[in-house]
């Protein structure tokens, strides 16, 4: 019978297109430090390129569904094989995925001429194959745990359509599309970040003989996620209500205190784990900023950012770092290099949260793109050789150099 590690060994072309995570996790990072610069570009007020959106909504949508698209198809096409026990998709095919993926990135920075409609098929083909695959491998796997992974992508790629139907009406960067994805994306986070925050850290811990451990997932956990799913919902009807910030606030203290019955105080002398504490800590940060913003006790754009680039920004660089390490081969543990990135990150979204008080002080939209670059420039330089490279060719001498 063939395996899943057969599969990947046969592939005999660019060692790129061996795994879901290679092509997808490298040209995210790509494109996450390219479109940041280019936003530099827009504040000036200048316009290179004929884009589907104004600049507004096409920052959104460049993070929000652009760079997410490719970073969620990486982690699935690497993550699903192991929760179902089936086949990667590998070679020609995952080529195929990969263009899609980048016809849509064209099709939104260079289709000012093209009709709308034209440009969303062409945007939303990657995330309805995706959602296809992921239904097809959950049901021949019986892998009936992760149909909410389903439906939250499901939720995502309707959220995209609504963003593009939204921008051809006049504007999005406020609309129900884009509360939609970033629920759903949000949502993501606190059901698989519940899953891997948490074992990673038990893990680690383990191996260091410490005596306290995270408390397993159980009906306190399945409490704090109904009430994340509530505050969520009430985010997308009503962004500025009171109920609003009430289950936000509830949402965002809940969800700190289940962060703090996973252990992360003990983490520090790893950046591979203690990064993942911070991002879920993000969440529920964000969380409180949202609630408080609905109340106008604090500026909406920085508050959202929290979420934005906080949690889904420093969450997602997380997950690829770890990921590109075990599945290249290479030892768990980062150096200072990939410490420095995921401070960078930090440091882009305090910066823009302060931009939220002070519109006028420009310098700190410049200081958080700039760490933002260097947060995702960075990873796609120091993780190229390693995405590069067959797994068999990864020497664990040398991954001090890149983790």
């Amino acid at each position: 019978m063939t395996t899943t590690a057969r599969q990947v060994r046969e592939w005999t072309g660019p060692a790129l297109l061996s795994y879901g995570f290679r092509p997808f996790f490298l040209f995210s990072g790509i494109w996450a430090a390219f479109a940041m610069g280019y936003w530099l570009v827009l504040l000036t007020g200048r316009a290179p390129l004929p884009a589907a959106f104004d600049a507004i909504d096409w920052h959104v949508h460049v993070f929000l569904f652009g760079y997410l698209s490719a970073v969620i198809s990486g982690f699935l096409l690497t993550a699903v094989p192991n929760w179902t026990g089936r086949l990667p998709v590998v070679g020609w095919p995952l080529a195929g995925l990969v263009a899609l993926w980048l016809m849509g990135r064209l099709a939104v920075m260079l289709g000012g001429g093209w009709p709308a409609l034209t440009v969303a098929l062409v945007d939303l083909a990657l995330p309805l194959v995706l959602i296809g695959f992921l239904a097809r491998e959950i049901s021949t796997g019986r892998n009936w745990r992760n149909l909410p992974v389903l439906g939250l992508m499901a939720i995502f790629a309707c959220a995209n359509a609504i963003f593009h139907w939204e921008a051809a009406q006049g504007s999005a960067h406020d609309g129900y599309g884009l509360r939609l994805g970033l629920a759903a994306v949000l949502m993501l986070i606190a059901l698989i970040g519940g899953r891997i925050v948490p074992s990673f850290t038990r893990n680690w811990l383990a191996r260091q003989k410490a005596v306290r451990l995270p408390v397993p997932f159980n009906r306190a956990d399945g409490g704090v996620m109904a009430l994340t799913g509530a505050a969520l919902l009430a985010f997308v009807l009503a962004p500025h209500g009171v109920a609003t910030a009430a289950l936000c606030l509830g949402a965002g203290g809940a969800n700190v205190w289940r962060l703090t019955r996973w252990e992360g105080r003990q983490t520090g002398a790893e950046p591979l784990v203690w990064v993942l504490h911070v991002a879920y800590a993000m969440l529920a940060l964000g969380f409180l900023t949202v609630g408080a913003a609905a109340l106008d006790l604090l500026p909406q754009s920085g508050a959202r950012h929290v979420w934005l680039a906080g949690a889904i920004g420093l969450m997602t660089l997380a997950v690829m770092t770890r990921a590109s390490l075990g599945h290249a081969g290479l030892p768990l543990t980062a150096g200072r290099p990939v410490a420095a990135l995921y401070l960078a990150l930090i440091g882009a979204t305090c910066a823009r949260f302060l931009a939220g008080f002070w519109p006028a002080e420009i310098w700190l939209l410049h200081l958080s793109a700039f760490l933002w670059i260097v947060a995702f420039g960075g990873f796609s330089v120091l993780y190229w050789p390693i995405l590069m490279r067959p797994k068999q060719a990864a020497r664990p001498v040398s991954s001090a150099r890149y983790a």
